[in-house]
């Protein structure tokens, strides 16, 4: 029940937002996270969506495909206390409740889909699959020379598709700017 929902959830979202350009680049980002003994470097590219929903009283709610690569460091590598790299790529539609300027304060969501190098087993967590949803929440600003700072929660998960399924979760610090 819950791969059904997760899956109904992506392939809805994906085929929502597939409407719009996926080659321009509108901005670039760079991410530091952490979480269950595991860092995290991300670079992303940002295609924004020309889509406004709910617009009223000069906020919207817009979007952006996120697409990224990231490199991952666990420091208790199957629980004895060794190291884990792996790398991760992937591609999220996200939403954002914004200001019609697309400056200022903002809180986005999204779920999209990461395919891991190799397996992720670190600090009693151990991933079933290389293929992950990735979801997160999160909060930020951006100022009005274009640079976009924001703190998430992320949530990586297969969504029940194979056990065991731990799931790990991150704090991220991201800093990006719009061209």
């Amino acid at each position: 029940m819950r791969l059904r929902i997760s899956s109904l959830i992506a392939i809805a979202v994906t085929a929502m937002c597939a409407s719009t350009p996926v080659l321009a680049v509108d901005s670039a980002s760079l991410e530091f996270a952490t979480g269950n003994k595991t860092k995290m470097l991300r670079a992303g590219l940002q295609s924004n969506w020309d889509n406004q929903w709910f617009s009223s009283n000069g906020t919207h709610v817009g979007g952006y495909w996120d697409y990224i690569l990231a490199e991952w460091r666990g420091n208790n590598f199957q629980g004895k206390g060794g190291t884990q790299n792996l790398t991760d790529i992937g591609v999220t539609p996200v939403f954002r409740f914004q200001n019609d300027s697309k400056k200022g304060f903002y809180g986005e969501a999204g779920i999209g889909l990461h395919m891991l190098s190799e397996i992720y087993d670190n600090n009693s967590r151990h991933f079933s699959t290389n293929f992950q949803f990735g979801d997160h929440i999160g909060v930020g600003y951006v100022t009005k020379d274009g640079w976009d700072l924001s703190f998430k929660i992320q949530h990586y998960s297969n969504g029940g598709i194979k056990h065991p399924n731990p799931g790990v979760n991150f704090a991220v610090l991201k800093a990006g700017y719009a061209f």
